[in-house]
């Protein structure tokens, strides 16, 4: 993997914060309380987690024009910030929250690959200590997060399996997959591509057991991190 951290409380405002790196990717991820649910979970007895993604203008080699000022977001955009959500959601017990919303906000400041799954690792963090902000005032007292939860890339990159995949490496790479797993192993999503040829059920497998070590190594980072 490339080289990965984690920097926690790096916003002054937000209930939690995040600033992760994946070697040059670099992604801002901030947690914030909302008292209300969406319309259609009210009077339910839970809570949500939502996200939000984007990248800045100059995140990119060129630079690419603010979906604000287009008036739409990209599909692209939807799609991984809703896979964001899914993937933080899969650990939280939203019954537990109360009926809160908590929106995570991942802006990528820096792109070279691995920008979602950069952002739900780094996204859990912030998560995690919004979580512990609500208990220090006493708005949670049951536990609201069951598991870590991380995202990594692995690809077929010139005929080899290679892990946590940088821009150059995506490009051209033969089979490009993403993993998000819990930190205890549970699969939450797997997203899978072949470029010009299919792959086989073995090579598959070989990209999860890369996926796999790389999820617990970013784990361990979490629980660092967070001490």
């Amino acid at each position: 993997m490339r080289a990965v951290s984690l920097e926690r409380g790096v916003s002054k405002h937000a209930e939690g914060s995040c600033l992760v790196k994946f070697g040059d990717t670099h992604v801002f991820c901030t947690a914030s309380i909302d008292d209300h649910v969406p319309p259609w979970l009210r009077g339910g007895g839970k809570g949500w987690v939502t996200a939000e993604y984007g990248m800045l203008p100059r995140a990119t080699t060129e630079r690419t024009r603010r979906e604000a000022s287009q008036g739409k977001q990209s599909g692209r955009t939807l799609e991984i910030q809703r896979l964001i959500g899914r993937s933080l959601r899969a650990v939280v017990d939203l019954p537990a929250l109360g009926e809160r919303q908590i929106s995570i906000d991942c802006d990528v400041i820096q792109a070279d690959g691995g920008t979602r799954t950069a952002a739900i690792t780094g996204g859990w963090v912030a998560l995690r200590d919004c979580i512990e902000w609500m208990r220090a005032r006493d708005m949670v007292s049951k536990p609201v997060i069951r598991d870590h939860v991380a995202a990594v890339s692995a690809g077929i990159y010139r005929g080899l399996p290679i892990l946590d995949l940088e821009y150059v490496e995506d490009v051209e790479a033969h089979t490009d997959a993403n993993f998000v797993m819990t930190g205890s192993g549970g699969i939450v999503e797997i997203q899978g591509t072949a470029e010009g040829a299919p792959f086989s059920e073995e090579e598959l497998q070989t990209l999860l057991g890369l996926a796999k070590g790389g999820i617990r190594q970013l784990v361990e980072l979490q629980k660092m991190a967070i001490l």
